[in-house]
């Protein structure tokens, strides 16, 4: 009796269709740095500047990542990169903004 066979997902960490997706992956991990950082400088008043633009620089590559990413796993990670990153832009926008105190 012929039995269905799953494919085995528990090996990677990102690709659950068993394929390697370097670019996936690689913007995942870049749009979970820059979240985290965003997210992180946003507490402090003074780091407007750099809350702002990593906060904005994540959005974008998660904005793309998105729009290219294969599977769950991937998807997953760029909505929680994306988050942060939001959260970090909107604060530091708060704060003083893109350009606050360097244009007049």
């Amino acid at each position: 009796m012929a039995q269905a066979m799953r494919p085995n997902t528990a090996g990677g960490l990102f690709a659950t269709d068993g394929k390697p997706h370097p670019l996936q992956d690689t913007l995942l991990a870049v749009t979970l740095v820059l979240g985290v950082t965003a997210f992180v400088s946003a507490m402090f008043h003074n780091l407007h500047l750099l809350s702002s633009w990593t906060g904005l620089v994540g959005i974008l590559t998660g904005a793309y990542g998105q729009w290219i990413s294969e599977t769950t796993r991937e998807r997953f990670g760029l909505i929680l990169g994306l988050g942060a990153a939001a959260v970090g832009f909107f604060l530091g926008m708060a704060h003083g903004g893109l350009f606050g105190g360097v244009i007049n």
